[in-house]
């Protein structure tokens, strides 16, 4: 099953790309602990252990980098028990904003694939909603980034 969700976020492409994939856990809802396991020297090939947790469920994801261009692209493959993700985000420089696309494929396994094929079709809505969701989480935590501006004696 595809999905796509895409989101303008008012910060440089080079602060969204890297608030995005290094700061993780403090923006997803769904993403409670990611963690490097080894690490590539360009990023491509590196390892790591993601936990997810969604309506009191927990599941861990064994992922590796399939793609790393900073700030444009960067691809993970994860594998978890139920089900597979690749998933890849793409990152546009909009003139000081930023378009952050997400592409992500869920390949189902066991029940679960046999499920994602009878009903997939249903399933597609609320995956993309928690895509959109997602983004709209990752907006609000890198407009947040922003500093403040100090404030002078008059102000």
């Amino acid at each position: 099953m595809r999905s796509q969700a895409s989101i303008e976020i008012d910060r440089p492409i080079e602060e969204v790309f890297r608030l995005t994939n290094d700061h993780m856990p403090e923006w997803s809802t769904i993403v409670v602990k990611d963690e490097v396991i080894e690490e590539s020297p360009d990023g491509v090939g590196t390892t790591f252990l993601t936990v997810t947790e969604e309506n009191g469920r927990r599941m861990e994801f064994q992922g590796i980098v399939t793609r790393y261009e900073p700030p444009l692209v960067n691809a993970v493959e994860m594998t978890g028990t139920m089900f597979d993700l690749e998933v890849a985000n793409t990152f546009e420089d909009l003139g000081g904003r930023t378009r952050v696309t997400q592409t992500s494929y869920v390949n189902g396994k066991g029940i679960f694939g046999l499920i994602l094929k009878m009903f997939g079709w249903a399933m597609k809505n609320s995956s993309c909603k928690a895509a959109e969701n997602e983004l709209e989480n990752l907006k609000r935590f890198c407009e947040r980034q922003v500093d403040a501006p100090a404030e002078g004696p008059n102000e």
